[in-house]
């Protein structure tokens, strides 16, 4: 409860009484130094009151008071006609000496606990949002109904309306200013402009909501939050929580496994920064680059490195949040000024969260650090306020080889140093994404061995795709690698570029790497590779052992669907889908390329120009791609030679002759699969000129008419599965077959 001075002075300390003890014992003095100005105002109003005791009073307007009302100045409250009285309350004078030597006293200890370190919050958010003495004392009448409910009903008595149970424009004008035109004045405090309201201290609303009344008739509110704080409650505000992390960093920029370049810029600039700390200027800082790589971890270097909290704002979340982006980013922004934070936001690629951050970062003090995929130049928008680009790449290969190691240090698993090697190769990740592939392998370890949690390098892998971008699968599909090495029948020569494709992945960070071959290369370090042949003969197939041999994602994108009529659509389906593959870490298997090499000829009119310029775009952005683009196509002799020299390899996918298609069904029957002694592999691979996928189409038929006859598969179920597929190819099967 708010200690209430009495008129003799009892209950004041003498002025040599010692500093405030805390920020709670200085807000109930400055809130009983409020209390005086009510207890005042509520004493001249019984004065002037005719009828003090009338039990309906506020409910209703007498023939009096209106009278009254008419013959009172404007501006005027009703307890100022109480000065005008013949004989004045004895109690007020008595009450203003209190008054005056309470504020002289609490200047007094306020100066001396500042000076001696105590934290006063109240003080603390007057000098954040620049608060006049004035706004400051508007900010206690508001808050006193927080503290105390006997305010509600004296705030109602003084606004003669029961209704009324907090404070209006008019009554806190009222309280705090001595004549109309200090009132008058005092009006600008509650500007939209002003700090109360830019700030989010104060809020304005219509008494009933709906409303439309002047501005002294409003009903202020002080801001819950801000209540809070100066309660002393640390914890965020309820409409930041959803999308707000407080962190009290503990990292140091030493720690951070950095490019060296970026590591020794951050720390001059960290330099730089300290020495400019006292002007209290803001600094803005902006880490551009993909999502994950670290940006996160170095910002919280940095507040270590200062010994400061750091408030991250995840605005894609706060999106979705009911409060407009304008109102959550000042939220956001006032919340790191009360915790003594570095703001840290991410998600703001919508143009509005844009502007809303611009017009906040133009007058915030202390680090701002914001983070985005995409360039952003707002020096412009920030006036003087110093806004430097701080690049955050992809880490090179060994940065990401020692990300697993520390994330795994302290794990059990039976990954060897040549599979972290290999994961640091095939997976592009940052700091973020490692660290998160790691917990997800933890789960996964505790799935399988709930006792020991060994994670196993299948356990890496499964984590390290499914930390990758999976919204590719809207615009593809993903296939799940399901054949190895045994089931695909091609040509040695072709196996063997398989294989060599296979190796150029794993061996990527030597020659790249160590080598030096990246700088070689003006492009990027991906590999394009096209398969072509017969519809049949394997290229799906091969694409599904690649994968897996890798352990990568799989994703078939049917260039068909891609292709559109409309000019310059067709580049914009490319461009969303290498877009989102660039953080998938998956192999891109681009099927039915004959929708775009069938249209490839010489330039006859704009149709075909347009044409060549959506093959000319694909192999851009396959060249640009850092993973793996395998073109899968019919028509190889569609291409020509500058085409053929963009491809690291080019695998001819034969149709199978007869040795391979006899080896082509034998293979294919699963080893549960029954089938009869009579089936002659000889003669079905003698007779029947079809390719793989036909004969896989033919096997599994078959398998269903012998499961119908309640049999083992036998040449009788064959030769007709046979008949019926040549049937779906247009084709007669004649008895002589």
């Amino acid at each position: 409860m708010i200690p209430s001075p009495d008129p003799g002075g009892s209950s004041i300390p003498s002025t040599e009484a010692a500093i405030f003890t805390d920020s709670h014992q200085h807000l109930l003095a400055e809130l009983a130094r409020i209390d005086l100005l009510v207890r005042m105002r509520v004493l001249q109003l019984r004065q002037v009151d005719a009828h003090p005791d009338d039990e309906f009073r506020g409910l209703y307007v007498s023939e009096e008071e209106v009278d009254a009302l008419l013959t009172t100045p404007a501006g005027t409250p009703p307890w100022a006609l109480a000065e005008k009285q013949p004989s004045p309350s004895p109690q007020i004078a008595p009450l203003r000496q209190v008054l005056a030597r309470l504020t002289a006293q609490i200047a007094t200890r306020t100066e001396a606990s500042l000076q001696a370190g105590v934290e006063l919050r109240l003080e603390r958010v007057a000098s954040l949002f620049s608060l006049s003495p004035r706004e400051r004392d508007a900010l206690l009448v508001c808050l006193a109904p927080e503290v105390d409910l006997k305010y509600e009903r004296l705030y109602a008595y003084l606004q003669n309306d029961v209704t009324r149970k907090r404070p209006s424009v008019d009554l806190v004008l009222n309280l705090l200013c001595p004549t109309f035109e200090d009132k008058l004045l005092a009006r600008q405090m509650f500007a939209a402009d002003a700090s109360l309201r830019r700030f989010h201290i104060l809020h304005l609303t219509p008494d009933p909501p709906a409303a439309q009344v002047s501005l002294l008739a409003r009903v202020l509110q002080v801001d819950q939050r801000i209540a809070d704080y100066l309660l002393g409650s640390d914890h965020l505000g309820g409409a930041l929580l959803p999308f707000t992390q407080l962190v009290t960093p503990r990292a140091r920029l030493a720690d951070l496994i950095l490019a060296n370049e970026i590591r020794d810029r951050l720390g001059h600039l960290l330099d730089w920064y300290r020495a400019q700390e006292r002007t209290q200027r803001g600094l803005v800082l902006y880490f551009q680059g993909p999502a994950g790589m670290g940006q996160r971890a170095a910002a919280e270097a940095l507040c270590g490195e200062l010994g400061i909290p750091l408030l991250a704002v995840d605005l894609t979340l706060a999106a979705s949040n009911e409060l407009p982006i304008s109102t959550t980013v000042h939220l956001a922004s006032r919340e790191a000024m009360l915790q003594g934070a570095a703001l840290y936001c991410a998600g703001f690629e919508d143009e509005g969260a844009r502007r809303a951050l611009a017009r906040t970062l133009i007058s915030r003090p202390g680090l701002t650090i914001l983070t985005s995929e995409h360039a952003w130049d707002m020096k412009d928008a920030l006036g003087r306020v110093p806004f430097i680009r701080v690049e955050f790449p992809i880490p090179s290969y060994p940065l990401r080889e020692r990300l697993w190691q520390t994330h795994l240090a302290d794990a059990p698993t039976t990954a060897t140093a040549a599979d972290l090697r290999a994961l640091a190769s095939k997976f592009r990740f940052g700091e973020e994404q490692i660290r998160d592939a790691v917990a997800i392998a933890r789960g996964m370890a505790r799935w399988h061995d709930p006792e020991g949690g060994q994670i196993t390098t299948e356990d890496l892998y499964a984590a390290a795709r499914a930390r990758s971008n999976q919204t590719l699968a809207r615009l593809a599909r993903k296939i799940h690698p399901k054949y190895t090495w045994a089931d695909i029948v091609l040509p040695p020569d072709q196996i063997t570029q398989l294989r060599e494709i296979c190796a150029c992945v794993k061996h990527k960070p030597i020659v790249y790497g160590e080598w030096g071959f990246a700088r070689k290369l003006s492009l990027g370090t991906g590999l394009n590779v096209l398969f072509a042949g017969p519809s049949g003969t394997g290229k799906t197939m091969a694409a599904e052992i690649i994968a897996g041999e890798l352990g990568l994602d799989l994703y078939k994108i049917d260039l068909s669907s891609v292709v559109s009529k409309y000019i310059g659509e067709t580049e914009k389906n490319l461009s969303r889908i290498f877009a989102e593959a660039e953080t998938s870490n998956a192999v891109l298997f681009f099927d039915e390329a004959d929708a775009l090499f069938g249209k490839r000829s010489e330039v006859r009119d704009s149709h075909d120009r347009y044409a060549n310029i959506e093959i000319s775009y694909l192999l851009q952005r396959m060249e640009e791609y850092d993973g793996i683009a395998i073109l899968a196509t019919n028509l190889r002799s569609n291409l020509d030679d500058a085409f053929a020299r963009r491809m690291h390899f080019t695998v001819e996918f034969p149709f199978p002759e007869e040795e391979y298609r006899r080896r082509i069904w034998e293979i294919t029957f699963p080893p549960e699969a029954p089938r009869a002694a009579d089936i002659d592999y000889d003669f079905l691979a003698r007779q029947f000129k079809i390719s793989g996928g036909h004969i896989r189409n033919v096997i599994v038929s078959a398998a269903f008419l012998a499961a119908e006859d309640g049999r083992v598969i036998g040449m009788e179920h064959l030769i007709r599965a046979t008949r019926r597929e040549y049937q779906k190819m247009g084709k007669l099967l004649v008895e002589s077959e």
